[in-house]
């Protein structure tokens, strides 16, 4: 089977607070080397009442103290909130701490809302048309300096941190194949254009000095259970924080609701049905199948799996089955 890692939106429920949301990630991590996962990846939102991932480098450092040897990275940094310098201390000081275990996927979306988004840059004029030249910037400071260079990250010249791009559109793809990157599409919340993506990139894929041939790893949400009636409560919580997010009004997560889902208006289906094709739920049989026929169908060379679970020792769970009917 195809390489499996875990994205982490570090949940804040309903009654909880980002203190336990921090404590749970760490331990999910340490649950998640020890059943083989490759990667762990945390997301960088900001305002969100859900997310407790905002300062994305330093929970990075977090878990990553907290593990041994799976790979921790950012999934992604939204690198117009950022001057690319920045990003390249931050993530060179973290390779420094954890040497060959940090990743850096970046987006060009602000991941939060447009007034937050204008609060967190310095520079009001900055666009995300300038994405590809920030991301170049930023790989370049992970290289070795020609002689004379002045703008120097320290730590992290000569580091060559693994830069991937994070996208949930065909530009990003594009990008990706011009510059020969690893690619991560964000299909487990915007599966629209997920197979348009995977082909423009495949297709237009250019090798670099860092990936010789097309590297694409897909967002997955997964809820297993051990009963399909417990997967199914499980990833009521997912769905009312999609119907929330879409209509508006995000919140911290909310506790499951048995039927919950047949209990929705039709608008609010369509907002959870849209997101159904990149999503497991059921028991262990259920959900290995599921998994096996998503990767068949896409090709996908990684999975990054996701669940926002209520509860953290069900998610821990999900996780574990996923590991096992997959190994």
């Amino acid at each position: 089977m195809i390489p499996l890692s875990v994205l982490d939106l570090s949940p804040i429920i309903e009654g909880g607070n980002a203190s336990d949301s921090l404590r749970n990630s760490r331990d999910l991590a340490q649950h998640a080397e020890r059943w083989g996962y490759q990667r762990y990846w945390l997301a960088e939102h900001h305002g969100m009442k859900g997310i407790a991932s905002a300062a994305t480098s330093v929970v990075i450092g977090h878990v990553a103290a907290g593990t041994s040897t799976i790979r921790v990275g950012a999934g992604g940094i939204m690198l117009p909130n950022h001057a690319p310098l920045v990003i390249a201390e931050q993530f060179g000081t973290l390779e420094a701490l954890f040497p060959g275990r940090i990743d850096l996927a970046v987006g060009r979306a602000p991941g939060t809302d447009p007034m937050t988004a204008r609060a967190l840059r310095c520079n009001l004029t900055a666009s995300v048309d300038q994405f590809p030249q920030d991301v170049l910037e930023l790989m370049g400071y992970f290289k070795a300096a020609p002689p004379g260079q002045q703008v120097r990250a320290v730590p992290g010249e000569g580091l060559a941190v693994p830069t991937w791009i994070l996208g949930s559109s065909l530009f990003g793809a594009q990008l990706a194949a011009h510059l020969g990157l690893p690619y991560a599409f964000a299909s487990h919340f915007a599966p629209a254009q997920m197979m348009d993506a995977i082909k423009v990139y495949r297709e237009q894929f250019k090798p670099s000095e860092v990936l010789a041939e097309p590297y694409v790893m897909l967002g997955f949400n997964v809820f297993a259970a051990d009963d399909e009636g417990d997967a199914t409560l499980l990833a009521s919580s997912w769905q009312q924080a999609i119907v929330n997010l879409l209509s508006g009004q995000p919140g911290k997560l909310p506790p499951p609701v048995a039927g919950y889902f047949e209990g929705l208006s039709a608008s609010q289906r369509v907002m959870v049905q849209s997101m159904l094709s990149c999503t497991a739920i059921g028991n262990p049989g259920q959900v290995g199948e599921q998994v096996k026929d998503f990767i068949k169908r896409t090709a996908a060379d990684e999975l990054i799996i996701t669940c926002q679970s209520y509860d953290h020792s069900a998610r821990l769970r999900s996780y574990e089955i996923v590991a096992d009917v997959l190994a």
